[in-house]
């Protein structure tokens, strides 16, 4: 780190105040009407702000933050890469789908210990989200893991799928698990025994994260590692059943299940298996992650652990090595601005809840954990409600917004970062009411951020990672659906500047980013970008 440095930016006038960076989780730009909870909600602050002369429009998905085209949406992950590496790095979905095209991911030692142990009797399994969303997998990618088997001669094969409801229409299940079951059907010849063998919704089964509820983990490990659970003859009757129960249910809080035949579930897991987890994003393979890698885990009862050999498609922590074997390396992000804002002395200051504590900490800094100069920073978590969050979609962010007026009048911290999860979490949910609660949340806490900024004479830079409250649902011949993903609409930027030391106007880049906030934040606090760095969306008159 002592080899980086940033250079002074000629004409800068230096402020007191601090430089807040606020990312308004999932509040995207829309439509001007009833489906964009953003636009429905009552947000004078936010109105008021977006009249202001600092103000853009960035492009948040796609491209613009290293996926594979212009029609995948962005998330919270890749947004956050962008927002603290200053460039666009290949990510998750474009890696892996790189690596299994050209065979580089069949060559890994990974793969060749997953091939020992299937020669020798062993069974594979595959665990992740059945579903084309591209968030954190696709199901082509478990389509070319099972080619590969067959080119590998892997005779069984179990797939444990993930409901997922979410990154895709909120009951569309059948329309992924259907050909699945087919295409595994297919495959079962010349000695083959590929099947489905459990699953569950993803809110419900295997895919917590950051530590919040270790109770889906649990119920994950017991279907797809015990066999234990409510028992279906297959996949898809397990999900039309469930529909039938419960109309109001959607996909990604269905219950966890498993396939049997004569009584017995078809895909338990025994010694001298072998497992991947192919979903690429990291925050939520994490955990289920470390019940298969952690002898000593303690978050719950495992009752049994086989004798297997486990890797992730990536390894989703490279700091902490989780999990120990991947299939697919990380990208390589270095010289974040992190990095660089420690080697120059800037105090900074970073919080959120529970939900999207690893955004602003571990995304933002380059996949890696921990503090970069633990002298200099300070990293809040608030730990987030145990409940759907339609129920409460005031989440934390009046808990993070205390903290933040705390830091911001205490005159030690020149950078603070914080991320307001609301717009995301709460847009996962559908609930247009509980949505534009979420919306007007934020807003009220940016209210109380800027008198807190306009004390001190301090600079806002408020953002988001993606869109996701802009569109509540979608309407087609005249019948709604729920819209629980992601959008792909551009996020606002807007800068409010209290200090007045210093005359910025936008520099008009042809199509701005997430990628060009970080040049942005260094010219804001007085350095020229690195650089090979996206350019600042500012300049000095």
């Amino acid at each position: 780190m002592s080899k980086l440095s940033l250079k002074p930016l000629a004409g800068y006038n230096p402020f007191s105040g601090p430089v807040v960076t606020v990312i308004m989780d999932g509040v995207g730009i829309g439509p001007e009407n009833e489906s964009n909870g953003v636009f429905m909600a009552y947000t004078p602050v936010l109105d008021e702000l977006l009249q202001g002369e600092l103000v853009t429009r960035l492009k948040a998905h796609g491209t613009a933050v290293g996926l594979p085209s212009d029609g995948d949406m962005g998330n919270s992950e890749v947004g956050h890469n962008a927002l603290g590496a200053g460039r666009v790095f290949a990510q998750g979905a474009k890696l892996v789908s790189a690596a299994l095209k050209s065979g580089a991911a069949f060559s890994s030692r990974a793969w060749q210990e997953v091939l020992g142990r299937t020669s020798t009797g062993g069974t594979l399994h595959l665990i992740g989200l059945i579903s084309d969303g591209n968030v954190h997998s696709h199901v082509d990618h478990l389509y070319a893991l099972l080619d590969q088997c067959v080119r590998d001669t892997v005779l069984r094969v179990r797939v444990h799928g993930l409901i997922d409801g979410r990154d895709v229409g909120p009951k569309s299940a059948l329309d992924y698990f259907a050909p699945l079951e087919q295409r595994l059907r297919e495959l079962s010849v010349a000695g083959r025994d590929y099947r489905v063998a459990s699953g569950g919704g993803r809110m419900i089964t295997t895919m917590d994260r950051y530590n919040a509820d270790w109770s889906v983990v649990e119920r994950g490990w017991r279907a797809h590692v015990l066999g234990e659970g409510r028992p279906f003859p297959s996949a898809c009757d397990a999900i039309q059943c469930y529909y039938d129960e419960d109309p109001a249910m959607t996909d990604q809080y269905m219950e966890s299940f498993v396939v049997v035949e004569d009584a017995r579930p078809v895909g338990i897991m025994e010694d001298g298996d072998a497992v991947i987890l192919f979903n690429f994003r990291g925050d939520r393979a994490i955990e289920i992650s470390r019940a298969f890698d952690e002898p000593e885990l303690t978050e719950f009862d495992r009752k049994r652990v086989p004798d297997l050999f486990y890797a992730g498609i990536m390894q989703y922590d490279g700091d902490a090595h989780i999990p120990a074997h991947y299939i697919v390396e990380p990208p390589a992000i270095d010289r974040t601005l992190g990095e660089y804002l420690c080697a120059a002395g800037i105090s900074s200051y970073a919080i959120s809840e529970t939900q999207k504590f690893g955004h602003v900490t571990y995304f933002w800094n380059g996949n890696k954990s921990g503090y970069i100069d633990e002298k200099l920073e300070t990293y809040v978590e608030v730990p987030s409600d145990k409940v759907t969050f339609d129920l409460r979609p005031w989440m934390k962010a009046a808990e993070i917004t205390d903290r933040v007026v705390a830091a911001i009048a205490s005159g030690s911290y020149k950078f603070i970062r914080l991320n307001l999860a609301n717009g995301d979490m709460v847009g996962h949910t559908g609930v247009p009411i509980s949505v534009r609660i979420a919306v007007e949340t934020v807003d009220l806490s940016l209210a109380r951020i800027l008198v807190a900024l306009e004390k001190v004479g301090g600079i806002a830079l408020i953002t988001a990672d993606h869109g996701n409250a802009d569109c509540m649902w979608t309407d087609k011949n005249g019948k709604r659906s729920a819209m629980v993903a992601h959008t792909r609409n551009p996020v606002p930027l807007i800068i409010k500047d209290y200090n007045c030391k210093n005359s910025f106007q936008l520099s008009h880049l042809e199509q701005p980013g997430l990628s060009n906030v970080a040049a942005t934040i260094c010219n804001l606090l007085g350095f020229e970008a690195p650089e090979d760095y996206d350019p600042s969306l500012l300049m000095l008159s």
